[in-house]
């Protein structure tokens, strides 16, 4: 992937898939270094599956015979020589606290680290496409401090407004936008 933020696209995609009701997403960049890190309350993933995500050939999905998404974003991390953890807890043995937590390592220096891309973007469609589900966004550097989380706006707007509503969206870009800008 080209961008950073369709890497965290494709991740929080398959958080999705897993069920999750929360994923919060966090990048936190220090001028050298940039942790990307996106976890969730999902059904989490069994040992054997955690150890193959980052095979090019593994997939859960029926309709192809790979899944990209994680190898992908190992390679983009691994290229600048930062790295990706995976951690993950199945709901089969952790009842109460499962989940999963993908964080990847990018020295931001180095001439192969891929650009953000339109995190803007990216979130404005997770929330459109997933209206149902909350999600914490946070973006830290130091020119900038970018928050946004949905269920501090289901609490102001009440269950009657949906997340996905059009004009909500064009607020959430905006609010996103000024953040970015004021900074």
């Amino acid at each position: 992937m080209k961008e950073l933020s369709l890497n965290v696209l494709d991740i929080a995609e398959n958080s999705v898939k897993a069920g999750a009701t929360l994923v919060c997403i966090h990048l936190i960049d220090d001028g050298n270094v940039l942790m990307m890190t996106v976890t969730d309350d999902g059904c989490g993933m069994k040992e054997e599956i955690l150890r193959g995500v980052i095979d090019p050939f593994y997939t859960t999905r029926t309709t192809r015979s790979v899944g990209l998404g994680i190898p992908l974003l190992k390679l983009a991390a691994e290229q600048t020589g930062g790295e990706v953890t995976i951690t993950s807890r199945h709901v089969s043995e952790y009842p109460e606290s499962h989940g999963t937590e993908i964080s990847a390592r990018f020295y931001t220096k180095h001439i192969d680290c891929a650009p953000m891309g339109d995190i803007i973007s990216t979130i404005t469609t997770l929330i459109q496409g997933h209206a149902e589900i909350d999600f914490e966004f946070l973006h830290r550097s130091k020119d900038f401090d970018v928050h946004l989380d949905t269920r501090e706006m289901r609490q102001v707007l009440g269950a009657e407004i949906p997340l996905n509503d059009p004009e909500i969206l064009t607020w959430i870009a905006q609010y996103l936008k000024n953040l970015y800008e004021k900074n």
